[in-house]
């Protein structure tokens, strides 16, 4: 079967997205009653929180994933050496991801911004943290398909694995890109 045919990827990454999916439903739920709950304090939050820091991570999450998509297009052209360098671009720009977190949390707690603060910053910690978590998975998926990649694992006629892992990935974005604007810049 060739990865242009049927659904992308396999039928079990779509399980996999569609249970992020639903959790992140659930979590986007919470997040609006609490908002609706207590306007003021939302209201407020973005203020609170580093706009650069959560726009790095949306150049960061939006550019892996444009290196992914290249990564698929050079390997359906039958390029893989192509398609494993554009890996590796992804990957050391969605290390970035961490990396900002990281700091990030780190100016966070410098101005108070802690899990155990008001509504708004509990909500925000629940979700990015989770959101780092899918992230973490990425990356070791993305290692995982880059081993398979430099090892001959795919193919221009069969690279399901490839497409599976960057059906993961895109939607991991679209879960940052509910994220960021909830978070940094809605008041």
């Amino acid at each position: 079967m060739a990865a242009t045919t049927g659904i992308p990827g396999n039928k079990a990454i779509w399980v996999g997205i569609f249970a992020e999916l639903t959790e992140f439903a659930l979590m986007f739920l919470v997040y609006f009653i609490a908002r609706i709950n207590h306007p003021e304090v939302f209201h407020q939050g973005p203020e609170k929180l580093s706009l650069l820091a959560g726009t790095a991570n949306t150049v960061v999450m939006l550019t892996s994933s444009w290196f992914v998509a290249r990564a698929v297009l050079a390997m359906r052209a039958d390029r893989p050496s192509i398609s494993l360098r554009w890996l590796v671009a992804a990957l050391v720009t969605a290390i970035g991801y961490p990396m900002v977190k990281a700091l990030e949390i780190s100016w966070n707690l410098d101005h108070g911004v802690s899990g155990d603060g008001d509504v708004f910053q509990m909500t925000y910690y629940y979700l990015t943290f989770n959101h780092l978590v899918h992230v973490s998975w990425g990356l070791l998926g993305m290692i995982w398909i880059m081993l398979r990649t430099a090892f001959g694992g795919y193919s221009a006629q069969e690279h399901r694995g490839l497409i599976a892992f960057a059906s993961y990935w895109h939607a991991t974005d679209l879960i940052w890109l509910m994220i960021f604007p909830l978070f940094y810049v809605l008041p």
